[in-house]
This record gives structure tokens, C-alpha cells and sequence, in this order.
């Protein structure tokens, strides 16, 4: 197997595995959110991201040419296989932590597959496209959000700012390319993160500052996890989403 293919599918199974992880985390809210109508839109959202996952999974598959499906994909790897963004899987927690987490990275998404859509790779350049649409309706959705609970009460602006400087050490890894994303960004095939910084920035200080809010001080200083250096929480997440594929393996509904 070449360099070149063996660096597109570490790079395919990274944006496979942070939509499947923040999947997961969205579904959890299903009968539990504050009202109904939030309870179906992130399970819709949820259900997108699961939508996302498996085209980058069945391309990945493709890729390797080896006895693997998105199934096997998404459910036999331990946490150190995975190469999801942290920020993915941070707890719940509040509902302001989850809207905060996800308004971060549907800015991130939104920008990430505007690039994948130009890729030189026409697979993932039809999967960036595709999933543009998504993450435009998504990032409307986080938005508003944003807006509506930051410029509400003391109360509802103070539970955001808090969620706000609680994860915002997570977001510098959404823009930390190492040497596999500039190979292929070098060749036109893949988003190099770094050039998402700016616009993302720009997009998030105009949000926060409509929503009455701040950007934290501290620096945005925790990632690894493209590189399988996780958080405590993942392995307890796959414990749980893993469970029926490791107790009966291979098994077909």
C-alpha cells in the first residue's frame, strides 16, 4: 500500500469517526431534551451526522481493500484506533454545554466540507457536497441557539458563557494539521486545518458578540485525538456503542 493511500484512509477515517462520535452524543438526547422540538431536531442532526459517518466509513472501506465494512469500521476498533476531534466527545453535560460543543463544530463542518466539496478526489469531493447542505441547516440551528439563550436571561447567558470557557480549550485541535493532512491538502485532496482558523473565528466572534458573549482568555490548548491520544470518555462510549457487536460478532438483524 502506497503513502498516498495509506494517509487518505487515516485521513477519510478521521471525518468518518467525529460525526459517528458526535452522533452518538446527540441521540443520547432523545426523550430528554427541553422540548420536543429540540429533542427531534438534535436527533435529526444526529441522524445526519450517522449519514456522513458511513459514506467516509464505506470509502474508507473501499480504500483498504481489506476484509472491512463500515460496520466492522465503527464497531471493532478500541478508542486508540479512533481519530475523532475531542471537542466530539465531551459529555452532554447541560443542554447549553451540548449547544455550545455543537455550535463549534458545525462552524467547523460548515467550513471543513465548503473544502472537501473543491476536493481533487471526486469521492470525497461528492461526500463534501452532500454534506454541505447538512451542515449549513446545522449551523443555522446552533445559531440561533446561541443567540436566543446568550441574549436571554442572566441566568440562560451565564450557563453559556460557563459551557463556553469549559470547552473552548478543545477547539484549537479542530485547526492542528500534522504531516498527513499537508500531504494531501498539498495535492488538493484534503481541507488543511489550518486554513480554517480565520473564517472560523470570524464566524464565532460574530455569533458570540450578537449572543452578547465572550471569547475566552485562556488558550485553546488540548487535542491529540487524531492521533488516538482520547479523553477518559470515549472508551466509556464505546463500551456502550460497541456492546452488541463485541458480544456477538458479525452478527445481521
Amino acid at each position: 500500500m502506497t503513502t498516498l493511500n495509506q494517509d487518505l484512509i487515516q485521513y477519510v477515517l478521521r471525518q468518518a469517526d467525529t460525526p459517528l462520535i458526535l452522533a452518538q452524543r446527540l441521540c443520547a438526547w432523545c426523550g430528554h431534551a427541553p422540548e420536543l422540538e429540540i429533542d427531534l431536531a438534535l436527533s435529526n442532526i444526529g441522524l445526519d451526522l450517522l449519514g456522513q459517518a458511513r459514506n467516509f466509513y464505506s470509502y474508507a472501506a473501499e480504500l483498504s481493500g481489506e476484509n472491512v465494512d463500515e460496520d466492522s469500521l465503527a464497531f471493532g476498533r478500541d478508542d486508540l484506533a479512533f481519530c475523532n476531534l475531542l471537542l466530539a466527545e465531551q459529555p452532554n453535560g447541560g443542554f447549553n454545554d451540548t449547544l455550545v460543543r455543537q455550535f463549534f463544530l458545525d462552524t467547523y463542518h460548515f467550513l471543513l466540507h465548503q473544502g472537501l466539496s473543491q476536493s481533487s478526489d471526486p469521492q470525497l469531493a461528492a461526500i463534501g457536497a452532500k454534506s454541505l447542505k447538512e451542515a449549513e441547516y446545522h449551523l443555522r440551528f446552533s445559531r440561533g441557539w446561541m443567540i436566543r439563550l446568550g441574549d436571554g436571561t442572566e441566568l440562560s447567558q451565564k450557563k453559556m458563557q460557563q459551557a463556553i470557557n469549559d470547552l473552548w480549550r478543545f477547539t484549537g485541535e479542530l485547526f492542528h494539521s500534522d504531516d498527513v493532512e499537508r500531504r494531501l491538502a498539498e495535492q488538493g485532496i484534503a481541507v488543511n486545518p489550518e486554513s480554517l482558523q480565520a473564517p472560523w473565528l470570524q464566524i464565532v466572534q460574530q455569533v458570540l458578540q450578537e449572543a452578547t458573549l465572550q471569547l475566552p482568555e485562556g488558550e485553546a490548548y488540548r487535542h491529540g485525538g487524531k492521533q488516538g491520544k482520547h479523553t477518559e470518555y470515549l472508551g466509556f462510549m464505546l463500551a456502550e456503542m460497541q456492546f452488541l457487536q463485541r458480544a456477538y460478532p458479525g452478527c445481521r438483524w
